[in-house]
């Protein structure tokens, strides 16, 4: 039986292959089918001759045929001549198997590996042909036998693999919870816990907070559950007179809030923080003060508060002068953060305006619903996509089905990106395997797909086939 040499297609129709393949002690150990501009089908081939031995009499023909049904085209032939079949077609050439255009050798004149090339014109019968490589030996008195064929090219050309991409449908929520954060500088008069609206930047800081809540309640689809609210001072004053500030300045913030929404009792909880060192560690971590480090490891140091903020007062005197003028004043902060529930969308209309007015409203699967609903690998099928993964960053299921959608469009670099973040899935793995593929770089590929198959992943068994033929040839074509 004939054994077939997988491979396929390239941009201009190319094959090759990198596996050796014996036909009857000659080793075919590379080739190439390439169909170029100029409508000229070359051929290349390896042939290693090393293990082969040829008797006085025998001669050996080696011949490229191209077929196509009952159309084949044979091409240059390689013979090889024992010495007593030389001498006698050198008197009877009229009788030689080969042809002055051939290659023709003499066992002494044989090389390890034969370069063979040779191109002709592609006619149109030739689409979809198979490439066949003959082996004839001759022997004397003219007798000859076809000795072993071999098929190097199934098919020529052959669709380049295009690996199938698998979205996955996200898992519904039954309850689509949301919140919204933020940060107010509220400013308060020395030693004061009392909100003065007007007072300095108060204006400001206090609409952050209120303009976030009008977002989610003036939101016919959105009920709000609940308000957060923790409050921060600075370490520049004594840590028990800190926790006063830090706690009557909340209060004050959630009555402010309470007098404008007249939420219910307990409906806005509290929390405070004496003194932000969390907040002063990543300041000082981000600066290029000269003690930096020093800084650092006395702020990570197990010392009581007052004790850290003496030391470093103490030790690095322009240093604390710029944080009490540069930090300090924003670790006196209000946290904030509304938790609240959006209804659910069922309709791809109802989803569809969602998306145009507040897509954070929508949940993955819903994306995915309105998805169905447009042409796969359309500017708004990828788009919603980008949207899906900008709502939902963190996401697995919106990363991968962003990866496909970004190979769908051809950027890779954004579909490795997404990829990075999508998780130890069994389709993230056959995803990352796809994305080789459209890289070329089909050792990878087929690594990540043989990872999927194992991981039961249907479609990954058919890609091991596949970009099996795509690896011979890139193997062979950019060494």
């Amino acid at each position: 039986m004939k054994r077939t040499l997988l491979l396929a297609v390239l941009l201009l129709g190319s094959f090759g292959a990198c596996l050796a393949q014996n036909i009857k002690d000659v080793t075919i150990k590379d080739f190439k089918l390439e169909l170029n501009g100029d409508k000229r089908l070359s051929v290349d081939i390896e042939i290693d001759l090393s293990e082969l031995k040829v008797k006085p009499a025998q001669v050996v023909v080696l011949t490229p045929v191209i077929v196509k049904g009952n159309d084949s085209l044979a091409l240059k032939s390689v013979g090889v001549y024992g010495r007593n079949r030389r001498i006698f077609y050198e008197r009877n050439a009229e009788n030689r198997p080969t042809l002055d255009r051939d290659i023709n050798l003499a066992p002494s004149e044989l090389k390890d590996v034969v370069e063979y090339s040779t191109d002709v014109r592609f006619l149109e019968w030739m689409d979809g042909c198979r490439l066949e490589l003959i082996r004839t030996d001759y022997g004397c008195c003219g007798t000859y036998a076809k000795v072993a064929e071999e098929e190097l090219v199934e098919r020529f050309p052959l669709q380049r693999f295009v690996p199938e991409l698998i979205y996955i449908r996200p898992q519904h929520e039954v309850v689509k919870s949301r919140e919204l954060s933020g940060s107010a500088y509220i400013d308060f008069p020395v030693n004061k816990t009392a909100i003065y609206p007007n007072y300095r930047n108060n204006v400001a800081e206090l609409n952050k907070i209120i303009g976030t809540i009008d977002s989610v309640k003036l939101d016919k689809d959105v009920t709000i559950k609940s308000i957060f609210i923790k409050g921060y001072a600075s370490p520049e004053s004594p840590y028990s007179h800190n926790t006063y500030l830090a706690k009557g300045r909340t209060e004050a913030l959630k009555e402010y809030v309470e007098g404008l929404y007249h939420f219910g009792e307990g409906f806005i909880k509290t929390d405070y923080e004496p003194e932000d060192w969390a907040g002063l560690e990543r300041y000082v971590e981000a600066s290029s003060l000269p003690h930096k480090n020093e800084i650092l490891e006395a702020i990570r140091s197990d010392r009581e508060p007052d004790n850290k903020e003496w030391f470093i007062k103490s030790n690095w005197k322009e240093e604390y002068r710029h944080l009490l003028e540069n930090c300090y004043p924003a670790l006196r902060h209000s946290d904030y953060t509304i938790e609240y529930e959006v209804r659910s969308y069922v309709e791809p209309e109802d989803i569809e305006k969602v998306l145009r007015t507040a897509p954070q409203n929508l949940s993955l699967e819903e994306f995915y619903i309105l998805a169905q609903t447009y042409e796969s690998g359309s500017d708004a099928f990828n788009e919603l996509f980008e949207t899906a993964v900008r709502m939902y960053p963190n996401d697995p299921v919106a990363n991968l089905n962003a990866a496909n959608s970004a190979i769908q469009r051809n950027d890779y670099r954004s579909a490795a990106r997404y990829l990075d973040k999508a998780g130890d899935m069994p389709e993230a793995e056959y995803t990352r395997g796809v994305l080789e593929v459209y890289l070329e770089n089909y050792d990878k590929a087929k690594s990540h797909f043989e990872k999927a198959h194992k991981l039961g992943v249907p479609q990954a068994e058919g890609a091991i086939v596949e970009v099996s033929k795509n690896r011979n040839i890139i193997t062979m074509t950019k060494r």
